[in-house]
């Protein structure tokens, strides 16, 4: 009975820790896009150094959590909520191991919009809004894998929609700028690429808010709608 007892608290500390990595992962990550987005409106080169040398950190994270999660599968053999809780730890760190390639690609892109010699440095007031969305959507996903918080996870599906909807808008001014002068095409383009893995974070930061519910309900809400996904919280 003692020894049944010491497994369990032994079992419950390893998932604990599994956990306590996967925010320190976060918080990383989330540090990772801020520098991005500084280097993106300031074109600081040590900034951008930073960011993409954290990407390599990042990757290290997320290969030793997941060699921790396969050691508990086949140590404890979990079952039930565990097993949910593992499998959407593994997916978890997967997404975030790509927000941080994304934070990565905007450092570079950066980068090249610097390096350019350009009459003007580009506008980005649009994308830093959109920017501070998809950083807030990846805060609150932590927040709900920490806290099993179901309601903030349904509401990070419904900021994915502003965030689609923002970066079509600024797609269709980039086109209508390099349609009025082809001198900004190069610049366009690069900042076209920025939008885009921003709207890549939203995604992933829904992902993350998706496994939320399945960790907690045992329903897989990928690939449903925003609604389906609004009445399996409140069942």
């Amino acid at each position: 009975m003692v020894n049944k007892e010491h497994i369990s608290k032994r079992f419950d500390a390893d998932l604990e820790e599994v956990r306590t990595r996967v925010l320190q992962m976060g918080g990383i990550v989330e540090e990772q896009i801020e520098q991005a987005l500084e280097a993106l409106i300031g074109g600081n080169e040590a900034t951008i150094d930073q960011v993409i040398a954290n990407d390599h950190r990042v990757n290290a994270m997320e290969v030793s959590i997941d060699e921790i999660c396969s050691q508990i599968i086949a140590r404890r053999q979990p079952t039930a909520s565990d097993l949910r809780m593992i499998m959407t730890v593994i997916k978890t760190i997967t997404d975030l191991e790509r927000i941080g390639d994304e934070a990565a690609k905007i450092a570079r892109m950066a980068r090249l919009i610097y390096a350019a010699d350009r009459s003007h440095t580009p506008r980005f007031v649009e994308v830093k809004h959109v920017a501070e969305i998809a950083l807030d959507m990846l805060h609150q996903a932590l927040d709900a894998f920490a806290r099993l918080d179901l309601n903030a996870a349904a509401y990070i599906v419904r900021q994915d929609e502003q965030v689609d909807e923002e970066f079509r808008a600024i797609l269709r001014q980039l086109i209508t700028f390099m349609m009025e002068d082809p001198r900004k095409i190069s610049t366009c383009l690069e900042i076209l690429f920025v939008a885009k893995a921003i709207e890549r974070i939203g995604d992933h930061a829904k992902n993350m808010s998706e496994y939320v519910v399945y960790m907690v309900k045992g329903k897989d809400v990928r690939h449903v709608t925003a609604d389906e996904i609004e009445r399996e919280v409140r069942e």
